[in-house]
């Protein structure tokens, strides 16, 4: 069974999932952040031994399952992004916030895009720059995210 540690991290996850599919107002709903990613993103460089790239694979699997899109485009763009966080998470922790949250436009950037390039191998899928919007509210938001999910970690003395 989970330990107490692991029910709160699936829990964030879990809210990452309800956030991202939760109905908004078409005239905001294409700047809706990636919310799994930036959660997948602060967990990998909190734990980087617990949340790895299966983990993200899996996150992305479910998240294909939600949003109704070929299985696999979710997950193979979100176990690439996490795998640079992974492979990386020692260098990006020494960085600030701030640097930090340009790391996450830079991956939510790349996560759209292999996202995209492979709905428009398997579907003919039309790029439209609005594809790109959640990548400035994801950068705006990493501050905010970082902070609470460490007070979170902080707070249940998850290590």
């Amino acid at each position: 069974m989970f330990s107490h540690n692991g029910i709160i991290i699936v829990f964030t996850l879990l809210i990452a999932l309800m956030a991202s599919i939760m109905p908004m107002p078409l005239s905001v709903d294409a700047f809706r952040p990636d919310w799994v990613l930036i959660v997948l993103v602060y967990w990998c460089l909190a734990l980087p031994s617990k949340i790895n790239i299966i983990t993200a694979w899996f996150m992305g699997f479910i998240l294909d399952v939600l949003l109704g899109s070929v299985l696999g485009v979710h997950a193979a763009a979100m176990a690439l992004s996490v795998y640079i966080v992974v492979v990386n998470f020692q260098k990006i922790r020494n960085f600030s916030v701030w640097q930090q949250a340009l790391i996450i436009g830079v991956l939510a950037a790349l996560y759209h895009l292999l996202v995209f390039w492979m709905q428009r191998f398997l579907n003919d899928a039309v790029f439209l720059t609005s594809y790109l919007y959640p990548v400035i509210t994801s950068v705006v938001l990493w501050p905010w995210v970082f902070l609470l999910l460490r007070r979170v970690r902080r707070h249940f003395k998850i290590m």
